[in-house]
């Protein structure tokens, strides 16, 4: 990671998002009635305020007194924190056009010179989406609407959805989740009498997120507690640094551009999966057209011409049968693959990855 995240404050989440959310991005946390939208927005802005940051919290539904209060019961005591370091703009009825193209903008701009960071909320964005039949028009004022608020800092906007069955996402919320950064999706349902919810990350720009469904539960002064574990252990971090490193001296033995050799050194520095990127990196060679075997004597720098020419299909086939050669290499032991003089041999590196990752 090597950018500051911003911690969503939400206990389990960041472990799973690369450690927060990127500055002046959006994240669009969706889920029907009850998934609990807006515990998560309290317990965002509530992160921020007991660590020193400031907060907007844009409500076009309820009044800030009752926020406060729902607040209060869960255990966040945002009421020290108002007309101090938590400001409210309180919103409701149908004229969302000048609230997005105008009143925002102006506070934006009042307070862009701001040194603190601003965390910000939209709950909920539904009223909005709703007021808005025509969709051409509802992109362009929350396309407004997110772009405007993220000059201040990260935004975690909840909105409702009402999905048909079958369907992952609702069709009503389509727009808000293609136009954000990240996207959360939590769902419950009734197992045994009571609700199982859980959430799934479903996109997350420029970071490495988790991709399972994760079990939530909600703890009176914590708020949402989600059930995960972290992309990358400790212990797989560097697991496969010797795979890496082989590929690269087989890239470089085999004359490969220094912009390929650091194509793999930045997938090495990044590599968070668990699995072995052998695979992966045997499709990298093909795209880059590093499939042909070679002869031991090119492999140990010294010429090699060869004296017969052979007609243009005789040169095609051999082409294409050393293609499969290099491919069955990646499986293939070094002892497999020995070859007479003269003949070609199999890329011996690459024979070894698996191997050296053991």
């Amino acid at each position: 990671m090597d950018e500051d995240r911003i911690p969503t404050g939400i206990a389990g989440l960041d472990r799973v998002i690369e450690g927060g959310l990127r500055d002046n991005t959006t994240l669009l946390v969706v889920g029907s009635s009850g998934t609990g939208k807006s515990t998560f927005a309290m317990q965002y802005i509530m992160y921020g305020l007991e660590n020193g940051e400031n907060a907007l919290y844009v409500s076009l539904e309820e009044p800030p007194e009752q926020i406060l209060e729902e607040a209060e019961k869960l255990g966040f005591d945002m009421k020290k924190y108002h007309e101090r370091e938590l400001f409210f703009f309180h919103t409701k009825g149908e004229d969302f056009k000048q609230l997005v193209e105008e009143q925002l903008p102006a506070l934006v701009e009042a307070n862009k010179d701001y040194s603190v960071r601003t965390r910000v909320v939209i709950d909920p964005l539904t009223p909005l989406i709703w007021s808005i039949s025509d969709k051409k028009e509802q992109r362009e004022l929350i396309t407004k609407l997110f772009y405007t608020l993220k000059q201040l800092g990260a935004v975690l906007v909840t909105t409702e959805e009402h999905s048909a069955p079958g369907e992952t996402i609702g069709e009503d919320v389509l727009i808000p989740v293609y136009l954000s950064d990240g996207a959360v999706h939590l769902t419950y349902r009734p197992i045994g009498g009571a609700f199982n919810r859980s959430l799934e990350i479903i996109k997350m720009r420029a970071t490495r997120h988790g991709e399972e469904v994760y079990p939530y539960i909600f703890v009176r002064g914590i708020g949402v507690v989600a059930k995960t574990t972290p992309v990358v252990s400790p212990e797989d971090a560097n697991k496969y640094d010797g795979m890496f490193d082989k590929a690269i001296k087989t890239a470089s033995d085999l004359g490969a551009s220094e912009m390929f050799l650091d194509k793999i050194r930045y997938v090495k520095k990044h590599w968070s999966y668990s699995f072995s990127p052998k695979e992966t990196l045997q499709m990298l060679f093909e795209t880059y057209g590093l499939t042909q075997a070679i002869k031991k004597d090119d492999v140990s720098g010294s010429e090699n011409v060869d004296k017969d020419n052979t007609s243009s299909s005789q040169s095609e086939q051999s082409s294409n049968e050393s293609s499969q050669q290099t491919t069955e290499s990646f499986d293939k032991s070094d002892e497999e693959n020995k070859g007479g003089e003269g003949d070609t041999v199999e890329i011996e590196d690459l024979s070894e990855l698996e191997e050296l990752a053991g």
